[in-house]
C-alpha cells in the first residue's frame, strides 16, 4: 500500500550512507542511489544531501522520515486486518432466508453438524419472495449466498442449482378466516367442490402438474385458477381478498395472518431440501456430504 522506496529511504537515513544502506538491503550502492532519485522525483522534494561525514536528511527529508515509519506500520496493520477479514469471509457460510424460504431448517442442520466446521460462522442473507425475481436469487447461489433451504420441484430452479432432498412437506389448503371451511380440522376433497382452488400454472412442477391432473380428472367439481409458477405475498393476498382456496404447504401456515391453513385428506406432498451452486466450492460440497451422512 505504501511506496516500497520508503524502505530504501529509511535505510539510508538510519545508516547515513548509501553504501551501508546497500549492504543492509543486499543491493548495490548504485541501486540505492537510483531508488532514492526515483523517490525524490516521485515526491518532487529533495530528501538527502551529501556531507563530508556522510548522508544527512534535508528538512523535507526529516518530515518524511518522521512519518514514513508510521505509514509503513499502518499499512502493514491494514493489510494484516484485510487478510484476517478475507479469512473470516472464507470461513463463513452465507444462508439465504425469506418469508417462504426461512433459514430455520438450515439452522437445525447446522447445530447437528457444526462440530465438523469449527472455524466457520453463519451469516443470514435476506431476500424477497418475488415471483418475477426469484430466479435471479436462485442464480445468486454461490455468489450472494452459499445455501438456501426451500421447497424445490421447479424445473427452472433446478436448471440453476444443485438440490439435496431433505424430506417432503404435506400439501394443505389455506382459506380466509371468514371462509366456510375455516373452522374445519380436516378437509375432504369433496369439501372443495364448488370452490376455486388457486395453484401454480402448468409446466414447471411435476408434483403440482400431477395434482392438477388428478383433480381435473377425478374432481372436476373443483375450479382451478392459475397462479404464477412461484408464490409470493401477492398470491396469499389474493386468496385472502377473493375468498378462494389456496393450495399451500405445511411450512407456510403462518405466512399470512388473514389465512388459516387446513390439512386435507389426501396424500399430496412436495420435496424440500438444500439448494447450492452448480459450481460449489470445496467447503460447500463438504458440508453437503456431511448432510448426506446425517440423513
Amino acid at each position: 500500500m505504501y511506496n516500497p522506496l520508503l524502505d530504501t529511504f529509511i535505510a539510508v537515513a538510519d545508516c547515513k550512507s548509501f553504501t551501508k544502506a546497500a549492504e543492509k538491503l543486499f543491493i548495490s550502492p548504485t541501486a540505492v542511489m537510483k531508488q532514492m532519485n526515483n523517490l525524490e522525483e516521485h515526491l518532487t522534494v529533495k530528501l538527502t544531501e551529501r556531507t563530508p561525514t556522510g548522508v544527512r536528511l534535508t528538512p523535507a527529508g526529516e518530515v518524511i522520515y518522521r512519518d514514513a515509519k508510521f505509514m509503513i506500520d499502518y499499512s502493514q496493520k491494514s493489510v494484516a486486518a484485510a487478510k484476517a477479514k478475507t479469512k473470516e469471509y472464507d470461513t463463513t457460510f452465507c444462508v439465504g432466508t425469506s418469508l417462504l424460504n426461512p433459514a430455520k431448517p438450515f439452522m437445525d442442520l447446522w447445530y447437528k453438524l457444526n462440530h465438523n466446521f469449527p472455524d466457520y460462522k453463519l451469516h443470514l442473507v435476506p431476500f424477497e419472495d418475488n415471483h418475477e425475481g426469484i430466479l435471479s436469487e436462485i442464480k445468486g447461489l454461490g455468489e450472494k449466498f452459499d445455501f438456501l433451504i426451500g421447497v424445490c420441484d421447479s424445473k427452472a430452479w433446478l436448471s440453476f442449482c444443485s438440490f439435496l432432498p431433505l424430506g417432503r412437506y404435506k400439501k394443505m389448503i389455506a382459506v380466509s378466516r371468514e371462509h366456510r371451511l375455516a373452522n374445519k380440522k380436516l378437509v375432504e376433497i369433496s369439501d372443495l367442490y364448488g370452490e376455486t382452488l388457486m395453484m401454480v400454472k402448468k409446466g414447471d412442477s411435476g408434483v403440482n402438474d400431477f395434482i392438477r391432473n388428478d383433480l381435473e380428472t377425478n374432481h372436476p367439481q373443483i375450479k382451478i385458477e392459475d397462479t404464477p409458477h412461484f408464490y409470493d405475498m401477492s398470491v396469499f393476498n389474493r386468496c385472502a381478498e377473493t375468498g378462494n382456496v389456496l393450495l399451500t404447504i405445511e411450512c407456510w401456515q403462518d405466512v399470512h395472518p388473514g389465512l388459516v391453513s387446513i390439512p386435507v385428506n389426501w396424500d399430496y406432498s412436495i420435496p424440500y431440501g438444500l439448494l447450492y451452486s452448480l459450481n460449489a466450492e470445496e467447503d460447500i460440497l463438504r458440508f453437503v456430504e456431511k448432510v448426506e451422512e446425517l440423513l
